[in-house]
């Protein structure tokens, strides 16, 4: 049986605006964020893609993991991830092409099928692109040949990304991905952080249907997991109390930018809402040292993935910086 010490721990950012606060504080925050959890030593910190989100200041992803990249030294940076329909294939190559030789061995490219995005907003990126999710598996083949070496006779190249084989990830909440990226012998993390209902499914499929490739011998899962730490159990519980304001503001399609903390959640949902907001939350780690580690082990047991992707989105930064340095103490 896997253990805490043995698991890989890492972060997935979405650079969260905060009510009142500016997209500019954002930015340095997540470069700050980058910076501690690499002298923590996680393994990587992805960025997400996300467009039209008045909360959310990622939707320029490569951009930001050139920056990121450019303030850190050794943590792998990289996509949590690129929404493959929204881009032609040749552009993605081009951009983590260039991210890749400008920091070597440092940078991942995790893809989703999903748009991330409402259809107004996907429209606006497509344009008169007629690609749809189910033309992942195709546009998968297809960057993975752009970011390989060149063959002779290959007509299209992309420059800088021929030979620079990014690690690609694929990234998933339904068995889809997991599937495909089971057989394309590829690493797969399940986003557990929000849509953690068919977790278990998914794992078992990807192990099932695992294929050794170029790039992997045997299967390798991350799941993300929603985490706050404080120093005990009440004050974890307050501090939550943002990430519930901002899933709620999701389900009832409201700005997502982040609330303060308030000292109970009763009079601001239905109970209708309540569950919609712990079902979202189902994987969530909430609480003090002990808590933390107990809730991750137990995770551990049920699952024995690889590496946790954590999630901790948090009202004051220097919150956000002390819940990921209690929960990695607890290896």
């Amino acid at each position: 049986m896997r253990t805490l010490a043995q698991t890989a721990f890492s972060m997935l950012d979405l650079v969260p605006v905060r009510m009142g606060g500016t997209v500019a504080q954002a930015l340095h925050n997540a470069l700050d964020l980058a910076q501690h959890v690499e002298r923590l030593g996680f393994t990587r910190y992805w960025l997400a893609e996300h467009h039209n989100m008045d909360g959310i200041a990622s939707s320029a992803t490569a951009v930001l993991i050139g920056h990121v990249a450019g303030g850190t030294s050794r943590i792998r940076v990289g996509s949590g991830g690129i929404m493959l329909p929204n881009h032609a294939p040749l552009v993605v190559a081009e951009a983590f092409g260039t991210l890749a030789t400008l920091y070597p061995d440092r940078i991942d490219l995790g893809l989703g099928r999903a748009p991330g995005t409402d259809p107004h907003t996907m429209r606006a990126l497509r344009r008169d692109r007629p690609e749809t999710a189910d033309d992942f598996p195709r546009q998968v083949l297809e960057l993975q040949a752009l970011l390989a070496p060149p063959v002779p006779g290959q007509r299209l190249i992309a420059m800088p990304g021929a030979g620079t084989e990014v690690p690609i990830w694929l990234l998933g909440s339904s068995l889809f991905s997991a599937q495909l990226a089971g057989q394309m012998g590829l690493p797969y993390a399940f986003a557990s952080h929000f849509a953690p209902r068919f977790l278990m499914d998914a794992i078992r499929m990807y192990r099932a249907q695992f294929r050794p490739s170029a790039v992997l011998s045997k299967p390798y899962v991350a799941m993300g997991v929603p985490v706050i730490a404080a120093p005990d159990d009440a004050e974890a519980r307050y501090l939550a109390t943002t990430t519930y304001q901002r899933i709620l503001a999701l389900v009832r399609g409201e700005r997502l930018a982040q609330r303060p903390p308030v000292p109970s959640m009763d009079g601001l949902w239905n109970e209708q809402e309540r569950a919609a907001v712990e079902a979202f939350l189902g994987v969530a780690v909430v609480g003090g040292p002990d808590t933390v580690r107990q809730g991750l082990e137990h995770l551990l047991d049920a699952t024995q993935v690889d590496e946790f992707i954590f999630v901790s989105d948090l009202y004051d930064h220097a919150h956000r910086l002390r819940s990921l340095e209690i929960v990695n103490g607890v290896k």
